[in-house]
């Protein structure tokens, strides 16, 4: 199943439904208002990857918005996530998946902005067999296209995946725009921050330099594997700071990470090249790490 498929099954509130009847009200915050949150994971071959990482951050996500979730939360998920696998035949041995659990408040009496504490938030666990990265993605590198929009590292929403995803399909489609594969957010400040669904990542001879979490930054479980165990791994030291894109334009080497896509070489940003302009070695070391480590594969 694609994100397009209207043949498969959801799971939905506990319940497995066809794709095409699964139905919430018009009245449900998350289509209202953008009133929900949501985790995008990756399955290989029946395993979920870093679930309680995932469960943690939705969690996290949960308490900033007052918003209640499941009781005895990483068991159902789990459970959850392998039974929409199963029912759409997604849980073979070398079976790459993505997922998404999203929560939204539920359906409200009103059109208050505030909602009521006593609410019944709907959760749908979808899932998606994940195509490898284009051969011509890995061989030539992401172009990416510095957003307009301005991340605000005081804002107490900056590290909550909430479903108002407004500003990130803006500056997807002004990416497109431009030429260019995805975006890359600065602070209000003018530092690196992210890309519209990935951190970032310079190399600069044999260290690792990617912007810290005090720039308005996703709390990436990806982020979090390349400092603690991809890096070193590769005796690649790891400098977390405060970034520009100056330093960007200078280094060796750039990639994004995430969740579903892994390890994407940076070759062009504002369409100057990123060090020789091609996928960089230690990118790409990195990449077979992780995609290693994924498939449960050993170092």
């Amino acid at each position: 199943m694609n994100r397009l498929d209207q043949t498969g099954t959801v799971w939905i509130n506990g319940r497995l439904e066809p794709v095409a009847s699964a139905l919430l009200t018009v009245t449900d915050r998350g289509f209202q208002v953008g009133d929900g949150i949501f985790e995008t994971l990756r399955v290989v071959g029946g395993r979920v990857l870093e679930l309680p990482l995932h469960v943690s951050r939705l969690q996290a996500s949960a308490s900033v918005m007052d918003l209640p979730l499941l009781d005895d939360l990483e068991h159902r998920l789990g459970q959850a996530i392998a039974d929409v696998c199963r029912v759409n035949r997604l849980d073979g041995p070398d079976v790459q998946v993505a997922v998404r659990v999203t929560v939204s408040r539920g359906a409200v009496d009103g059109r208050a902005l505030l909602p009521p504490d006593d609410v019944s938030p709907n959760v749908v666990v979808q899932a998606w067999r994940a195509e490898p990265p284009p051969v011509e993605l890995l061989r030539h590198g992401v172009r990416l296209a510095i957003s307009g929009v301005r991340r605000d590292p005081a804002s107490p929403l900056a590290t909550v995946k909430t479903t108002s995803r407004a500003e990130f399909v803006y500056a997807q489609i002004e990416a497109r725009r431009r030429g260019a594969d995805d975006a890359l957010f600065l602070t209000t400040g003018g530092h690196l921050a992210e890309a519209a669904s990935a951190s970032v990542f310079l190399i600069e001879g044999a260290r690792l330099a990617t912007p810290s979490l005090d720039c308005g930054i996703l709390v990436s479980t990806t982020r979090g594997w390349v400092i603690s165990s991809g890096g070193p791994g590769l005796g690649l030291s790891v400098r977390q700071g405060r970034l520009t894109p100056e330093d960007l334009f200078a280094a060796d080497e750039a990639f994004l990470a995430s969740s579903v896509a892994g390890i994407r070489p940076i070759t062009n940003v504002d369409g100057r090249p990123i060090g020789a302009g091609t996928p960089g070695v230690w990118t790409l070391r990195l990449r077979a790490l992780r995609e290693n480590a994924a498939t449960g594969g050993s170092p």
